[in-house]
């Protein structure tokens, strides 16, 4: 059995050469199909309608390599990483393909994160028997009014919700982990309310910053703009202490935008911890959003923050 392998993940377990600024934290795998995601979201190399290599997912190459030498290193390696995230690109008897790859996976003795499209309850329960511990949702789009257009995918912006609520009831609160992308054309009041209501069902919310791939429907867009990427980690950090309690004092324009500076957001409460990478325990996600050497949309650790609140770009 073949599986994908994240490039910085494949050369700090020796599977392949290359050099690494800062080593990932968590093993990032995903599921070998031949051929593309039944979903067509207008950002992914991987959907339907994509012209961009399978073996990317965001700006990341993924290579292939056999199951059980993966396996095998990640058992004889360990120590190097804390976690494996299994990422799946959907396709029929993906189910079965999942947990033939856990049950692979459990000679590794590591906890596993699991990024899927919506399934039954009694699916969930399978899953969490088989050594999966969170649960990652792709909601990626923080609009409902563009989620139909963005997403074009089998599983509606009710599903994601009806997934959400199902992922908590089975693993409990904020084991289901919310992915959202900034720079959607969402507005910032929106990303707020989201993020809200993920707090308030008992999820988690882990933000990605948008990134144009060649290819891909979006390919002619452009990332968002850090200083309102900042804001939105700010948000995101206030937000989850307060469990989606509204933030008083933000102020918003008629355009959704948000007024409230980070310097504001910072005094509020907001720690350098904001701007981390933030997922499942132990997750660092190094340069997945942008390229070694520029300043990180999400950093992978303390120390490349320095002693203060990042810079703006």
């Amino acid at each position: 059995m073949r599986i994908r392998v994240s490039y910085g993940t494949a050369v700090h377990l020796g599977l392949t050469r290359g050099r690494l600024i800062v080593p990932p934290t968590t093993a990032y795998l995903m599921t070998y199909h031949d051929g593309r995601c039944r979903n067509d979201c207008a950002f992914c190399p991987q959907a339907r309608s994509s012209r961009a290599g399978l073996e990317r997912l965001s700006r990341v190459t993924w290579p292939v390599f056999e199951l059980e030498e993966v396996v095998g290193r990640l058992a004889s390696e360990r120590g190097k990483v804390v976690r494996v995230c299994l990422q799946t690109v959907d396709h029929n008897g993906l189910l079965e393909e999942v947990f033939e790859i856990l049950e692979a996976l459990s000679r590794a003795n590591l906890p596993v994160s699991l990024s899927i499209t919506p399934v039954g309850r009694a699916e969930l329960v399978e899953l969490k028997s088989a050594g999966v511990d969170y649960v990652g949702i792709g909601l990626d789009v923080a609009s409902e009014r563009l989620y139909p257009e963005i997403k074009r995918s089998a599983y509606s912006w009710d599903d994601m919700w009806r997934f959400l609520r199902d992922v908590v009831d089975v693993f409990g609160r904020r084991r289901g982990v919310v992915h959202l992308i900034v720079g959607l054309g969402e507005t910032d009041r929106e990303l707020y309310e989201t993020m809200r209501a993920v707090y308030r069902a008992g999820g988690d919310v882990s933000l990605f910053a948008f990134t144009p791939i060649r290819g891909t429907a979006l390919e002619g867009e452009k990332p968002p703009d850090l200083g309102r990427y900042r804001k939105i980690q700010a948000l995101n950090f206030l937000l989850r202490l307060r469990n989606g309690v509204p933030i008083e004092g933000l102020e918003f324009d008629g355009r959704g935008n948000l007024r409230t500076g980070l310097e504001e957001l910072v005094r509020m409460g907001v720690g350098r911890e904001a701007f981390l990478t933030r997922g499942c325990p132990g997750c660092n996600r190094p340069y997945y959003n942008e390229r070694p050497g520029s300043e990180p949309y999400n950093y992978p650790s303390l120390d490349l923050i320095g002693s203060g609140i990042p810079k703006r770009r």
